[in-house]
């Protein structure tokens, strides 16, 4: 199962892929906060697409960036079909790398559990 992630510059796309492949899921970064292609994170058709997301004052916290608001604010321009068509969105700021990926292990269990049964059942 291919799980994209998506979200804006140090939202923790980056320590979120790497938490969930350590726990042994197929998940990559889709930079789409980059791209002017509306759709590109559907490129690799992805089983589940996971949002992350964070304010501007969240992510001065994690670390140093250079840009201000109007940045954000185009790199959530960037990501809106991708939030549209997300499985799972979540909102970091008050959050911890090890909440984030646990809340996205549960989604995901969750979704492996509910199409086996609805395969089990077709």
């Amino acid at each position: 199962m291919k799980i994209a992630i998506v979200g804006v510059c140090a939202s923790g796309k980056t320590t979120l892929v790497a938490g969930l492949r350590e726990a042994g899921y197929d998940a990559y970064n889709v930079a789409q906060e980059h791209s002017c292609v509306h759709n590109f994170w559907a490129k690799k058709n992805p089983d589940i697409l996971v949002m992350i997301d964070a304010t501007l004052p969240a992510i001065h916290k994690r670390r140093l960036v250079y840009w201000g608001e109007d940045r954000l604010v185009t790199q959530h321009k960037r990501l809106a079909d991708a939030k549209a068509h997300a499985d799972l969105y979540i909102q970091t700021d008050e959050l911890d790398a090890a909440a984030v990926r646990q809340k996205v292990i549960e989604f995901v269990e969750n979704y492996q559990q509910e199409h086996a049964s609805c395969k089990a059942s077709a």
